[in-house]
């Protein structure tokens, strides 16, 4: 009887370390998942923010294209 009395409290202190393993688990999987979803943002960010980059560039080959053209037929 003692010694099931033993094994029983043994048993539940492994399924309260087990709980608690698996709680900071779980805890840190959440932290994870927050951390993601703040970087997914921030590159969504960056990307909606970077497109006027190549139609500011093409805008500018044009001026640099049309200003040397009306230099060439100028002279």
């Amino acid at each position: 009887m003692v010694e099931l009395a033993e094994m029983r409290g043994e048993i539940r202190t492994g399924f309260a370390e087990l709980g608690g393993q698996l709680g900071l688990a779980l805890q840190r999987t959440d932290q994870a998942e927050a951390d993601v979803d703040a970087l997914e943002q921030r590159v969504e960010a960056l990307e909606r923010a970077r497109w006027p980059l190549p139609s500011i560039a093409a805008v500018t080959a044009l001026g640099s294209l049309g200003i040397g053209m009306y230099q060439l037929i100028a002279k």
